[in-house]
């Protein structure tokens, strides 16, 4: 199975119950914000896998792709910005669906460098 879609099952089986324990914190801001935070996360992964794979098969950058990067970071934080703004989402909340999607992305690495 392809690393990346193996990341994004193992962060929905974490980031769901974690939102859900989360509930018990705030009542809605904060599993909002772990699930934004970890969809945002899975979203940025997704496009940096998609731009490496074009880059890998050009051998040197086209300007999409360094336009896609640059729209991707500013769309991340446009919507991050919009959210705190109109207070949807807990900050802290964001952070820990960031930091669980990275933990994920940690040791699935290991694992296949371990393996492959």
């Amino acid at each position: 199975m392809d690393l990346i879609q193996k990341i994004i099952r193992r962060s929905v089986l974490v980031l769901v119950p974690l939102a859900a324990a989360s509930s018990l914190i705030e009542w809605w801001r904060f599993p909002l914000g772990v699930l934004a935070g970890g969809g945002l996360a899975l979203a940025n992964i997704k496009g940096l896998a998609w731009a490496v794979q074009g880059l890998l098969g050009t051998q040197r950058a086209t300007l999409g792709m360094l336009f896609f990067s640059q729209f991707r970071f500013f769309a991340l934080f446009i919507i991050l910005a919009l959210l705190a703004s109109f207070r949807l989402v807990n900050i802290y909340g964001v952070f820990a669906g960031f930091t669980v999607v990275f933990g994920v992305v940690m040791v699935e690495g290991y694992r296949h460098a371990k393996t492959g």
